[in-house]
């Protein structure tokens, strides 16, 4: 809005968005302090149902808008996911590119991760069961149990389906299924997540907090990611499970959608990466439970989907240089 107001030549600019919820949403009688011209409180610009809103100015005012996967970028021009901006988006659709975000894969490295028990490859997963028994003695689950542990590593709010996840809970144990969690948030599912952990000993385990070191050992550990999201922009957690052969159990929301590749109903898609579910349900969740659960009996094909899984390509290269298109639009002498 600034660089809009000084006129003249200047620099483009791109205004990147990572979660269209989160908009900075202010009073009326704030606006005077920016010491922007009266016109841009208009409609056609930062005014918003007669509030002042910062999302909407860059929104409005960028040459270029940027999101964080290709699938957000198609969300967020419909009413479910806009946020109240989905009609500004679409007239500017344009502008809107959605560039996939990467991961640090020299951070998230099993190969060569310090805070693991054993460290593994595609080729070498033995030590990933190493890392199992080690995450399952350091949390206090029974070691030995027929069914996939699964880890969670999460912020606990409703945006990232944990309550749906704790109502299907009783689906997964009763299948043979753990759980470990590691995360917090709301107090009502930090304390409802803490209560399921005191009912199932042994079988849910629950972190509430963040320890980075955990993380890590959380995801190798565990045989399955859990980002049941009901949006997701991007999401780097079901990535770490990708790089450390740990099958993603995601909905199909966001760059969830991008960077999973569905086993399928009967778990032999080509290029299987994770198992991904369609709407914010408890049944398909649990549904998805019933195929995770099929694939797990088929220890041949569960190791052909982790390794499948740690091939993918999960760094910057590829956005770095979609990037670099992107400014050399606005700067052609870049």
């Amino acid at each position: 809005a600034y660089l809009r107001a000084r006129g003249g030549a200047g620099p483009g600019s791109v205004f990147t968005v990572h979660n269209l919820a989160y908009q900075g949403q202010f009073e009326a009688t704030e606006f005077p302090s920016l010491e922007l011209p009266a016109h841009f409180f208009s409609m056609h610009g930062l005014e918003f149902h007669g509030q002042l809103n910062f999302m909407k100015a860059g929104l409005f005012y960028a040459d270029r808008i940027t999101t964080v996967s290709p699938t957000y970028a198609s969300e967020i021009q419909g009413a479910e996911q806009g946020f109240g901006m989905e009609g500004l988006l679409h007239s500017r659709v344009g502008a809107l590119r959605g560039i996939l975000n990467g991961i640090a894969t020299a951070d998230w490295n099993p190969h060569r991760d310090p805070a693991l028990a054993a460290t593994y490859d595609a080729d070498t997963l033995d030590g990933k069961a190493q890392c199992r028994r080690a995450l399952c003695a350091e949390m206090g689950l029974a070691d030995g149990r027929s069914g996939p542990l699964l880890g969670i590593v999460s912020r606990l709010t409703p945006q990232k389906g944990l309550d749906l996840l704790l109502a299907a809970l009783p689906a997964w144990l009763s299948a043979g299924g753990q759980l470990a969690l590691l995360g917090s948030g709301d107090v009502a599912l930090e304390d409802a997540w803490a209560a399921a952990a005191a009912a199932h000993p042994g079988t849910v385990a629950v972190n509430l907090g963040y320890d980075e070191a955990l993380a890590h050992r959380l995801i190798a550990g565990a045989d399955l990611i859990g980002v049941p999201s009901r949006f997701e922009p991007c999401g780097l957690t079901q990535m770490y499970g990708l790089r450390y052969g740990t099958l993603p159990l995601v909905r199909r929301t966001g760059g969830l959608a991008d960077t999973v590749r569905d086993a399928g109903a009967n778990g032999d898609a080509p290029g299987a990466t994770g198992f991904v579910f369609d709407h914010p349900r408890v049944d398909d969740l649990v549904a998805s439970f019933e195929r995770v659960l099929r694939q797990w009996q088929q220890p041949r094909a569960w190791r052909r989907m982790q390794r499948t899984a740690m091939a993918t390509d999960l760094g910057w290269e590829i956005s770095a240089q979609r990037y670099m298109a992107l400014y050399r639009e606005l700067r052609p002498h870049v």
